[in-house]
């Protein structure tokens, strides 16, 4: 037994060791892990302390262009928006032909517009107030400072404008016109026809000069492409079936969940349209500003939807979703122009008289037999007209001037893209045939379905 209690003895002792040097290990490795980590503390306060602190000037240049940046994007994602209203507002045998039509006005139209659009819109010294060249592509950036903006972030916002000039087009010419021709059109209207007129009020043009007033871009934008989808749907012609024996046979859309979905995408995509119009987002008076134009814009779309909803409930007897998501749109195209300059109240006023025309629009449009798949017009012409009269009703700018401006953007407009629709008309290449039309443009013009 001796051995035994021997063994016992010594496991008892190397018990007693353990426990006395474990914590003392334990704390070793804890000293040596606490250490580094102090050092590299003491590091980084002596490189914060090294580096030189941002001045208020450098902080405003950097805050103005980055949040401009953001409302680029929200602007370009609009165009999934209208992709969605478009198709879903018609057949789903043209779905995969609307989208790509989005798609290409965006792909084809940042490259044009970089090419010569840019310089065409800001021609600077160039410009004689109608017409000018500044530069091809973007030009040098300036000495960073408060309200200066990077040419760089300036190109992104602009384009996604002029992307979306063009693209409300598409609607209005959906289910009939070749993509071949849309694909001139989208070219022609992004880097030449969109830029000069835009140049004539945000390059500091003629209209400019004369005081003419479109925050936005009411006019400048949307009542450019409504007046140019007017004249495509007039040289085109209405599709099949679309006037039976004198009658309105509407062709209803085959998604209109899809079409829903996109209102809200472009009424989120606004507050980047809108606000971000202010283009200065540092201080005090800036972001007031801002909080003024959101609200503005979100009051209008609200009475615009509402308006829209009670008169075509007078009119047919029930409610119809279509005409309310048009008049969604419609009050946002309608305080586009103004909504940094008028009250609460007045936006919503005009967000309710927008509502009412455009289903005055679509009903007008119904009767003189001009098909307009989507209500492209009465949403982005007829209000954008509104928007830019309503400008010099309810704001601090000449009535006259308004009306003046209000007239002759959107007649340039059509007249120009009515020439080159009439050309592309001339020469047989405008629209599909009647067997390629019945089939649907998704198989005829593109080989594929959207949906098995």
């Amino acid at each position: 037994m001796n051995w035994k209690n021997a063994l016992t003895g010594l496991l008892s002792s190397l018990v007693v060791v353990l426990a006395f040097t474990q914590p003392t290990m334990a704390f070793d490795e804890a000293e040596s892990t606490e250490t580094p980590a102090v050092e590299v503390t003491e590091e980084s306060v002596e490189e914060t302390e090294e580096a030189p602190a941002l001045s208020l000037s450098e902080i405003y240049y950097a805050l103005d262009n980055s949040m401009l940046f953001l409302c680029a994007v929200l602007v370009l994602f609009m165009q999934s928006g209208f992709a969605m209203v478009e198709s879903g507002f018609n057949s789903s045998k043209n779905t995969i032909n609307i989208l790509f039509k989005n798609l290409m006005d965006v792909c084809a139209g940042v490259l044009i517009y970089y090419a010569i659009g840019y310089g065409l819109m800001y021609p600077g010294d160039n410009g004689n107030g109608y017409f000018g060249f500044g530069q091809f592509g973007i030009g040098e950036a300036g000495d960073a400072g408060p309200g200066v903006l990077h040419p760089q972030v300036d190109f992104l916002f602009q384009v996604a404008f002029a992307a979306t000039a063009a693209t409300i087009v598409s609607g209005a010419v959906a289910g009939r016109m070749k993509f071949s021709s849309y694909l001139i059109y989208s070219i022609v209207l992004t880097g030449i026809i969109y830029p000069i007129s835009g140049y004539w009020k945000w390059g500091g043009g003629w209209l400019d000069a004369k005081g003419f007033y479109d925050f936005a871009g009411s006019i400048v934008v949307h009542a450019v492409g409504g007046f140019a989808g007017l004249a495509g749907a007039l040289v085109l012609g209405p599709r099949i079936g679309r006037f039976k024996d004198g009658k309105s046979s509407p062709i209803p859309g085959h998604n209109i969940a899809q079409a829903t979905l996109g209102v809200f995408i472009l009424w989120v995509g606004w507050y980047g349209f809108n606000p971000g119009s202010q283009l200065a987002f540092a201080g005090t008076d800036n972001t007031n500003a801002v909080m003024l134009i959101a609200t503005n814009t979100t009051l209008a779309a609200a009475t615009g939807g509402v308006a829209a909803m009670i008169l075509g409930w007078l009119m047919y007897g029930k409610p119809d979703i279509s005409m309310a998501l048009n008049g969604v749109l419609a009050g946002l195209v309608g305080i586009t122009a103004n909504c940094d300059s008028v009250t609460n109240v007045e936006a919503i006023a005009i967000g309710g008289i927008a509502g009412v025309l455009v289903v005055g629009g679509i009903l007008a449009l119904e009767k003189l037999r001009i098909d307009d798949p989507v209500g492209a017009f009465p949403v982005h012409g007829l209000c954008g007209i509104w928007g830019g009269v309503a400008t010099g009703i309810f704001g601090d700018y000449d009535l006259g001037v308004q009306i003046l401006g209000s007239i002759v953007i959107p007649v340039y407009a059509f007249f120009t893209m009515l020439v080159l629709f009439l050309i592309l008309k001339v020469i047989g290449q405008l629209r599909v045939s009647e067997e390629d039309e019945l089939k649907g443009l998704d198989l005829s013009e593109h080989g594929m379905q959207a949906y098995h």
